[in-house]
């Protein structure tokens, strides 16, 4: 039996025979608020696509692993939402009305499109999978993130990654200019413009060469007498001084300024002077002796080791799976 487009019928099965309620527009009404409240989701396309190759509803149900009155509910709820009958139902199977062929001829077309849509969106993802472009600060480049993206490797063996080291302020600025996918901080606070999650904590230790007089001190050092000391320090902008700045008042002195923790142990190794660096970084030198642990009192040198991104922009793929096992730090 075929229905009329103008005096839509539908019977409490889906029948012809009784009003539909709630269906279509009169002429000149406005639309309803968005497409999404007219248009049939495709799930229920798809329901209607294999009515019309199987037959049967009950097929088409098993199919496509939904109850058989989950599908005759969808299939009513969408004939009220169209205003047309779309499917005649009988002991001997179901049969689409002439209304119903020509719903699944619009609702092929909507679901191949919906399939290019999603076969493109794989494609973004398989590209942006492809690649994870990390920004760290130098201690975490040096001695956490080798472990981690060995891991990574492990996990995703066919993403190529990139790891570009510099100061937290240099972390910062590639993140916001988009030439970082995750960044990784030592500071005491995050940089404007990003969100973050603490991944880990670390201590910043003073250490000398074994001939410098505070190796072979007894009381532990004092701030004062720390603030008045020249030492081998990071650069600014870095997390290890700006944490040191913070717990002095911002009254360390630098008798030397290097870009790298590998640079400042090797000067304070040399006998150039004290240094104050991650107790992360100076496991080698500190159990071979070729550098010195100086005890210390009255100042607060521990720190958050964070992960950082763009606010409002959760990691995603790749960035995301390293995100997750910097967890187990």
């Amino acid at each position: 039996m075929s229905t009329s487009a103008e005096e839509p019928t539908v019977g409490r099965a889906g029948q012809a025979g009784e009003p539909v309620r709630g269906g279509g527009r009169g002429a000149g009404e406005p639309a309803a608020v968005g497409i999404a409240h007219r248009v049939p989701d495709l799930g229920a396309l798809e329901l209607l696509l294999a009515v019309a190759r199987l037959g049967s509803l009950g097929r088409a149900a098993r199919e496509l692993g939904i109850t058989q009155p989950a599908a005759s509910s969808r299939i009513r709820s969408m004939e009220r939402q169209l205003g047309v009958a779309l499917v005649d139902r009988s002991p001997r199977g179901s049969r689409l009305t002439d209304a119903g062929a020509l719903v699944t001829d619009w609702a092929r077309r909507v679901v191949e499109a919906a399939e290019a849509f999603d076969a493109g969106a794989q494609a973004l993802r398989d590209r942006r999978d492809s690649r994870l472009r990390v920004a760290a600060s130098m201690t975490i480049a040096e001695y956490l993130l080798p472990g981690w993206l060995i891991a990574l490797r492990g996990q995703r063996p066919d993403t190529a990654v990139s790891l570009l080291a510099g100061n937290s302020t240099a972390v910062a600025e590639r993140l916001l200019t988009g030439e970082a996918d995750l960044g990784f901080v030592e500071g005491l606070s995050v940089p404007a413009g990003l969100d973050s999650a603490v991944i880990a904590h670390d201590r910043l230790i003073v250490v000398t060469a074994p001939g410098h007089p505070w190796a072979r001190r007894r009381a532990p050092l004092e701030g004062p007498e720390l603030a008045a000391t020249p030492l081998i320090l990071r650069e600014e902008g870095s997390g290890t001084r700006q944490v040191l700045d913070a717990a002095l008042g911002g009254l360390a002195r630098p008798l030397i300024e290097l870009s790298s923790t590998t640079a400042v142990k090797a000067a304070a190794v040399s006998g150039a002077g004290p240094a104050v660096l991650s107790e992360l970084a100076l496991g080698e030198e500190l159990s071979t002796h070729r550098l010195v642990s100086v005890p210390l009192s009255g100042v607060e040198l521990r720190r958050a080791l964070r992960a950082v991104w763009p606010t409002g922009h959760r990691p995603t793929g790749p960035a995301r799976d390293l995100l997750s096992l910097t967890r187990g730090v």
